[in-house]
């Protein structure tokens, strides 16, 4: 578990692809990275120690006083975007909260959800107003106006949100833009998405809850493996709700 938080900003050292090595993505041969400059968040590091890169949560497999190396599997390529990282590129750096420090952001899994390009960046005084557009709605629902969304590792705040084109803004501070990677790319390069997990929870509990009625509605519309819509199951919901208040006056 993360805040988005940035402690510091590393630098990557070396890239292995498909490395078979135990510290390997995986078995058919992930990526290893080394990341570098990042003393600060090593002198309590161990072996197996979570650590969030761009918003990732990867685990140390090898480390030394101012570097560390860490596997990405498959999937971890597919859904993020550390994949487009080479040498020399700088990343944000996170580790797992500790108990006893004071929670400055929000709920940060380091799952990334997917990726957003950079479509607009306009100058606010000193400040910055990025436009990200991400490549399908699926992630929509859950980014809210003055909601949180977690940006390559960095926890924003959403300030406006464009349903029509599958966009969204955040503005960032001058202190911050010294303190993350995002100022440093250019129109067109993504970051990682996460979207505020309690959004996602609390559509799985509303789901869960929907779902037996709308799978008893004479409407319901079967498809294997596919997933109702929010407003697809709430349609149902109170087609359902209404033939029973009929059925009483009947």
């Amino acid at each position: 578990m993360f805040t988005g938080i940035v402690e510091t900003i590393g630098k990557v050292l070396e890239i292995v692809e498909h490395d078979t090595t135990s510290a390997g993505g995986d078995a058919a041969g992930g990526w290893t990275m080394t990341i570098g400059e990042c003393a600060s968040i090593l002198a309590d590091c161990h072996e197996g120690d979570s650590i969030a890169v761009n918003g990732t949560c990867l685990t140390v497999t090898d480390f030394t006083t101012d570097t560390f190396k860490m596997g990405l599997m498959a999937e971890t390529l597919r859904r993020t975007n550390l994949g487009q990282l080479t040498v020399g590129s700088p990343v944000n750096l996170e580790r797992a909260m500790a108990g006893h420090t004071r929670f400055g952001g929000h709920f940060v899994q380091g799952h990334v959800d997917g990726t957003a390009a950079i479509s607009k960046r306009t100058n606010d005084g000193n400040s910055i107003i990025f436009e990200f557009t991400l490549p399908t709605a699926e992630l929509m629902p859950y980014i809210i106006p003055k909601g949180y969304v977690t940006l390559d590792g960095t926890s924003l705040t959403v300030c406006d949100v464009y349903d029509d084109r599958n966009a969204f803004t955040i503005c960032m501070v001058a202190y911050t833009q010294t303190h993350v990677v995002m100022p440093t790319k250019a129109i067109g390069d993504t970051v990682n998405v996460e979207v505020d997990m309690l959004g996602k929870y609390v559509e799985r509990v509303i789901a869960g809850i929907m779902t037996p009625a709308a799978a008893s509605s004479d409407s319901a519309v079967a498809t294997p493996g596919a997933r109702p819509t929010m407003a697809a199951m709430l349609e149902q919901y109170v087609e359902k709700a209404v033939d029973r208040a009929l059925a009483k006056r009947q």
